[in-house]
């Protein structure tokens, strides 16, 4: 009778060792792969990618610990930890970011931002986001004026 009691947060979804899933993931508790994932994978809590497991698409998640390989976009609400034998290749969004030595990551990262807004199914705080990369793109690389240029 105390196991019917048991919460959702207290469950764990097993993407097991030799199983490819095709399609989206969405789980309310955690979640654990050690097989393969391609397509989508969201989950309000957190997601562990075992040394074994692999995910080619996107990763929408509360925390996610990675110690196999992602190739695709990851957006973390609080903190993504990249054990020593992950391999990333691809965009990270993330609050906080944990590399431990040995980890190989490849792409774009940006640190300090909230993802729950900027995963907004209205798709406006995505817009934000892409607004955002557009103004810091500017900035960096700002076109010169008539005057600047005869100065």
């Amino acid at each position: 009778m105390a196991n019917q009691t048991r919460t959702v947060q207290d469950q764990v979804n097993l993407v097991g060792e030799g199983t490819v899933f095709e399609g989206t993931v969405r789980a309310k508790s955690d979640v654990r792969a050690s097989g393969r994932i391609v397509g989508t994978l969201e989950v309000d809590g957190k997601t562990m990618i075992a040394e074994e497991g692999e995910v080619e698409g996107e990763i929408i998640a509360t925390n996610v610990e990675i110690a196999g390989q992602v190739q695709g976009e990851i957006y973390v609400d609080e903190r993504l930890v990249l054990k020593s034998t992950a391999q990333v290749d691809g965009t990270i969004e993330t609050d906080r970011l944990v590399v431990e030595e040995g980890a190989e990551f490849t792409g774009e990262c940006e640190m300090g931002t909230t993802i729950s807004e900027s995963k907004a199914p209205s798709g406006e705080a995505s817009w934000e986001r892409d607004s955002v990369r557009s103004e810091r793109s500017e900035a960096e690389d700002p076109e010169p004026s008539g005057e600047a240029a005869e100065a």
